[in-house]
């Protein structure tokens, strides 16, 4: 979602810039992969490095191993890395390490929580960029605090936006995905409540059993209140049926395999509210203007509660139900699309990248 604006942006005419696509293979599942290719529109990479699952330090060691012989190979003018991802710190040592240039599109953003591995890949990155692109002013401010200087930061917004705006037209209607899994459409209405859309897969949630066991009986609760439509990574699947809470065969909550970006963005825009732990579905359902209910401790993503729809809880129940509670009764909040989350936040990563590159050209002539 996030490289697929940028690659189109950096592509179009005039002004194209060449450039390579290299796919880590991180995110590992075939049919989830070609699904997000094609339904973004992202052409096919040139390079696959195929690296798979495994722990943190393992994957992140063979995204190293493997994309430097494609560094050597290309020998470009930047590395451009996206998010914060495991890939993403891996590509950003491996580049830094051989001189090259990093450019770092959502920069800044903190939880200021480093038992997240993501928070260590996010400082990580930022600390050796050389362009780090922002979605929210908090992170020029969050940069400038660890002593990054100002002119490699530049406020763009927020290429999730980018993607949002140019597949929402396209989104697939919540009837025709809960048809597909031959599911009963009853549950799209809930009793005049609707119905909330549910993820869930952050360790500190679902590798925790006590967490995970608290989470499970509060979420059941809340489908009496409104139904839930839950897409479900298989490893979350396999921690729930061995947790023993009765969470699974429900018919107010409709557990479905992991669906595809145009599949999960109709079901968030008609939805009454979320409940998640994603990062990324924090600024969706802001910029949708859909209640957003975090199921974490805490969000990297402060602009989503201070100007979005974004409730943070954690697992409390007490907290998840209360805020439930008033979405049904009030609507929940209003909210605004924050500054420059406008579907143009690629053209002006593309701007700026232009300008820097023919300095540098110029600069090394």
């Amino acid at each position: 979602m996030k490289i697929a604006p940028v690659i189109h942006a950096l592509r179009a005419s005039p002004d194209s810039l060449p450039t390579r696509l290299v796919h880590t293979g991180q995110h590992y599942d075939l049919d989830m992969k070609d699904t997000f290719f094609k339904q973004l529109g992202i052409p096919k990479p040139d390079v696959d490095l195929e690296v798979g699952s495994g722990s943190h330090a393992v994957q992140t060691a063979h995204v190293m191993l493997r994309f430097e012989p494609v560094l050597e190979e290309t020998r470009p003018a930047a590395v451009l890395v996206v998010g914060d991802v495991n890939s993403t710190v891996a590509c950003t040592i491996v580049a830094v390490k051989k001189g090259v240039p990093v450019i770092h599109v959502e920069a800044g953003l903190r939880s200021h929580d480093r038992t997240m591995a993501e928070e260590i890949n996010r400082v990580l990155t930022d600390q050796i960029s050389a362009l780090l692109f922002t979605t929210e002013r908090v992170g020029r401010e969050n940069l400038l605090k660890e002593g990054i200087p100002e002119s490699r930061i530049h406020f763009v917004g927020n290429v999730m936006i980018d993607t949002l705006k140019r597949n929402l037209e396209a989104a697939i209607p919540p009837e025709t995905t809960v048809a597909r899994y031959q599911a009963d459409a009853a549950i799209l209405v809930g009793g005049g409540n609707g119905y909330a859309v549910l993820t869930l897969h952050r360790p500190s949630n679902v590798d925790d059993p006590v967490v995970l066991e608290r989470l499970l009986g509060t979420l059941r609760e809340v489908s009496e209140r409104v139904p839930l439509v839950f897409p479900v990574h298989p490893r979350t699947k396999a921690r729930i049926e061995g947790s023993g809470v009765p969470f699974i065969g429900s018919d107010r909550i409709l557990m479905l395999p992991p669906l595809g970006y145009l599949e999960m963005l109709g079901l968030m825009s008609r939805a009454k509210l979320v409940l998640t732990d994603s990062g990324g579905m924090q600024e969706e359902t802001t910029a949708l203007g859909v209640p957003c209910v975090t199921l974490r401790k805490n969000t990297e993503r402060p602009v989503t509660v201070e100007e979005g729809t974004n409730t943070v809880v954690g697992s409390d129940p007490s907290r998840i139900r209360s805020a439930v509670e008033e979405i049904l009764a009030t609507g929940g909040k209003a909210g605004r699309v924050p500054e420059l989350w406008d579907g143009q936040a690629s053209m002006r990563i593309k701007e700026v990248l232009v300008r820097w590159l023919q300095g540098n050209s110029e600069r090394s002539a």
